[in-house]
């Protein structure tokens, strides 16, 4: 049972497909576990294994929390896939035998520079995320706009609707539309954005046209 070498892409490569299915390395919730293997990570998974990097972010997030978690931690080779040779004891037992190891200072350069990719890696992958356009909520809105009689100019009331101008408010086609006794509404499409335009406001504005406009109301309203 294991991963093998974590610190290799063929380890993360295992990694990576044993979170294909899962969240977290036991259980459902994050946990000792899940330290014990991120903490034997040199660098952030790569892009393509996004299960693998999915987690890693995840596991990272639980820094400031990560003794509270629960279980017990054991030892690497205790987790992941059974079929996946366990390689971790050698290099566990060359790390805390301190006193013979000849190259201690060749393994902290090392693991600095480890330390620098990480971080460039995780800054790379924050500036992707936080270059993703953020999704605006619009709407559609056909509006009835009915006129006090017969004799209002219906072109100039179409003026008067059009003249409303605010940021996220885009108006459409038109049409008059009989309702009886010789008079005609006012039909007309518009696309708002929802968080800038709400028919409330619409509403306010155009029936303050009094001259022109009797009432008006909401014909279709349809997010888009």
């Amino acid at each position: 049972m294991g991963f093998g070498d974590l610190k290799s892409t063929a380890g993360l490569r295992v990694l990576n497909d044993f979170l294909a299915d899962k969240s977290y390395i036991e259980g459902y919730v994050p946990s000792q576990a899940d330290i014990a293997v991120f903490e034997a990570i040199a660098v952030p998974p790569p892009a393509d294994l996004f299960h693998a990097l999915r987690w890693y972010n995840h596991i990272k997030s639980y820094e400031k929390q990560k003794a509270s978690l629960p279980g017990v931690k054991k030892a690497l080779g205790k987790y992941g896939p059974a079929d996946v040779e366990d390689t971790t004891g050698a290099a566990t037992d060359s790390k805390d035998d301190d006193d013979i190891d000849l190259f201690g200072s060749d393994d902290e350069e090392e693991s600095e520079e480890a330390k620098k990719l990480r971080e460039e890696r995780l800054a790379q992958y924050e500036s992707k995320k936080s270059k993703k356009p953020a999704v605006v909520a619009k709407s559609s809105i056909l509006l009835d706009v009915k006129p006090w009689d017969d004799e209002t100019d219906m072109a100039k009331l179409e003026e008067c609707v059009r003249s409303i101008q605010a940021d996220g408010l885009v108006w459409g086609s038109s049409k008059l539309v009989p309702v009886g006794y010789g008079i005609k509404k006012l039909q007309i499409q518009c696309v708002v954005e929802d968080d800038k335009v709400g028919t409330d406001m619409l509403e306010e504005r155009i029936t303050a046209f009094e001259d022109y406009v009797q009432s008006m109301d909401v014909a279709a309203f349809n997010k888009i």
